[in-house]
């Protein structure tokens, strides 16, 4: 029997790399059994979604090459259909493209088409396009779309009319330099979403550096420990349009780092947002908000260190890229998750409720099935709406070239699908979810949304120079559900922060509204709770984030439909499956 790629990765994963070349036939029972597809591919001649990366690959492999895009779900015209958001490369001082180069935006027909609206929506884009945070800024009601990027940032207003303009300048965030992931959040509960911006390294300067040739006498993309690290950006927003920068002075601009990936939440339920950072080839950082100081500043706290996600469990820094934040193990606190390169291992982490955390990686299995590859976008999400948390990862190797002097690492890697069992670990169940997890890909950004309205949450994934590959998921049937858009009105539009407790056949789970997490990539802003065979939801409870606090709750709800929940209590359907 010949081996497949992935029976190599599972042997080097159980077997250690020095013993990739034993033969010994792995996971034999799993590849004998034909299983339907948890996620099937949506073709772009199904989608209508024609956009392709352009990475604007040269033989001087400048790093920004290497690291888009991101890409989103988003409702931009409020019609209750997940539209699509993709950021593409643009002119840089390293490259001049030779035709416009587009960021794409594409409007969900409701069909499961999709039709490109991104010249009349005016959002385009100007400079070499990394990744994107959706959110709503001016609480009118509707998405407004920030692009992060090799250049500067731009902010783009939602008109209400299907079209955006540029506020970039008046708002105040353009950002020059190398900005990655961005989240919005209200890190001070005044109901108003202000926003952090990854700062990654130093690429400044006329001549780009070149780390030199690599074993096959070509220039290679450089290690980022090459680059001097850079600060991060936060920004308050004042309400008017305006932000402001309140990062200078405190622990964020303290921090260097080289930040590819954020997740808003709150690692000890105080209430206040804290920010986790993955950071490449230097430690990650964990902000933990302490609220107002007495000089005036806002007060952040960098606790990685002590808290146990900073670096390895040997001490090292790895390359952080794509993490996420959420309750794992239903004990009502966040548990972390950072992915890294190659034989670096992936880390989950797991909250001890004191402001520490504890990797468990090992024991549920997911830094053996990650030895081989390297992470960046990746999703907490319950994709078969059982009531328990998965998890998904998008995998590629950043140098396109490693095939050709690496036995046990490719540049394209296949996608991980791990499914939270009864006994609370996560299993990797990628051999028998479907075709799509035996091919290998570039991935990069990666975003969830339930695109046909259906309660299943699907998957969008960015290609480092290829088309994005949009899936279907199939995994929730048979499973029921409640899919809700919550409203803010004293606390902010998104309701960023908010927590929902839900009881369903006797079985309470609860869920806190983060915000960001996977990589340069934004996701539905609807929350869909899964409650397995339960036929209703017996009762829910939204708690409200500051400057609110109100507490809402709801008895006997009828499930497999979606709603909009706005604070205080009222509600109403949603587009949604025909019941």
């Amino acid at each position: 029997m010949k081996l497949t790629r992935r029976d190599w990765i599972r042997l080097a994963s159980s077997c250690g790399a020095a013993q990739l070349l034993v033969p010994r036939l792995v996971g034999q029972a799993a590849n004998d059994q034909k299983s339907e597809a948890l996620f099937v591919e949506v073709p772009a001649s199904a989608s209508g979604i024609s956009w392709v990366h352009e990475n604007a690959m040269s033989p001087s492999r400048y790093l920004p090459e290497a690291l888009g895009p991101g890409c989103a779900f988003l409702d931009f015209d409020n019609d209750g259909w997940m539209d699509i958001f993709l950021v593409n490369s643009g002119p840089s001082d390293f490259w001049t493209p030779a035709k416009p180069i587009l960021n794409a935006l594409y409007k969900n027909n409701r069909d499961g088409t999709f039709t490109d609206v991104t010249e009349k929506a005016g959002v385009g884009g100007a400079y070499f396009g990394m990744g994107v945070a959706v959110g709503d800024y001016d609480n009118d009601g509707w998405p407004d779309i920030f692009v992060t990027s090799y250049g500067k940032c731009i902010l783009y207003h939602n008109n209400h009319d299907g079209t955006f303009t540029d506020v970039t300048a008046k708002a105040g965030v353009a950002t020059p330099g190398w900005t990655t992931s961005a989240v919005w959040f209200d890190y001070d509960n005044d109901g108003k979403l202000d926003l952090f911006v990854c700062s990654f390294v130093d690429y400044s300067g006329v001549k780009k550096l070149e780390c030199g040739n690599n074993q096959i006498g070509r220039n290679y993309y450089c290690v980022p420990r090459v680059f001097k690290p850079t600060a991060s950006f936060l920004y308050h927003n004042n309400g008017d349009g305006t932000f402001t920068e309140v990062s200078k002075g405190t622990a964020i601009e303290q921090a260097l780092g080289k930040g590819l990936g954020v997740v808003a939440t709150d690692v000890n339920n105080d209430g206040r947002t804290d920010l986790f950072v993955a950071n490449d080839t230097v430690q990650n950082f964990l902000f933990v908000n302490r609220g107002p100081g007495a000089n005036g500043r806002w007060n952040w706290e960098e606790i990685a260190l002590q808290a146990g996600v900073g670096f390895s469990d040997a001490g090292r820094p790895r390359s952080g890229m794509g993490l996420d934040a959420a309750d794992i193990n239903g004990d009502g606190w966040q548990d972390l998750f950072v992915a890294n390169v190659d034989h670096e291992m992936f880390s989950v982490y797991q909250n001890n409720k004191d402001e520490t955390f504890r990797d468990v990686a090992q024991e549920n299995g997911v830094a053996r099935a990650t030895q081989l590859l390297s992470g960046w976008g990746m999703k907490y999400f319950d994709y078969d709406n059982d009531g328990r948390v998965d998890l998904f990862l998008a995998n590629g190797h950043p140098d396109d070239m490693i095939d050709s002097y690496s036995m046990h690492v490719k540049y394209r890697e296949p996608l991980l699908l791990f499914h939270q069992g009864a006994d609370g670990k996560l299993h990797d169940v990628s051999a028998d979810s479907g075709p799509v997890f035996h091919r290998d890909f570039a991935a990069r950004g990666l975003a969830v949304g339930d695109f046909d309205n259906d309660g299943a949450v699907d998957v969008l994934i960015g290609l480092n120079g290829g088309a994005p590959i949009l899936l279907k998921n199939n995994a929730a049937q048979g499973n029921n559900w409640l899919g809700i858009k919550l409203e803010g009105y004293k606390a902010n539009r998104d309701a960023i922060g908010a927590k929902l407790t839900w009881t369903a056949a006797g079985k309470t789970r609860s869920r806190l509204k983060n915000n960001g997490g996977s990589y340069l990539s934004s996701h539905d802003p609807r929350e869909v709770l899964g409650i397995g065979s339960a036929t209703k939801i017996e009762q829910l409870t939204i708690e409200w984030p500051k400057p609110s606090a109100r507490v809402d709750k709801f008895t006997n709800l009828e499930v497999n439909r979606y709603v909009r929940i706005r604070e205080g209590g009222e509600s109403s359907e949603l587009p949604g499956p025909k019941r």
